[in-house]
């Protein structure tokens, strides 16, 4: 749900700024990059501080995400955008 949510404020903030060709640059990124995720879920790199992995989607959006390897279950925590202050990222954790 939180994935979701900060998906769709990332796709509403490239909208504000630039526009919906913008838009749908980002989008097909998003897509490519998790079709990748699902093929190899450990291409992020993964924090032992926030004990979750990272993916760069775009120079202004990185993808945080879970990989439950007994499971073999991928969950996307949420995007956020980098120019944002770091500090945000422990709240959304």
């Amino acid at each position: 749900l939180k994935a979701q949510i900060t998906l769709e404020e990332e796709i509403n903030y490239i909208l504000f700024k630039w526009n919906f060709n913008e838009v749908r640059k980002f989008s097909d990124l998003v897509e490519e990059n998790l079709s990748r995720l699902s093929i190899n879920p450990e291409i992020g790199i993964y924090s032992k501080t926030l004990k979750v992995y990272c993916l760069v989607i775009s120079k202004q959006t990185t993808l945080y995400y879970s990989f439950n390897y007994d499971q073999k279950i991928i969950e996307l925590h949420f995007f956020f955008n980098n120019q944002k202050n770091p500090e945000e990222l422990n709240k959304l954790l």
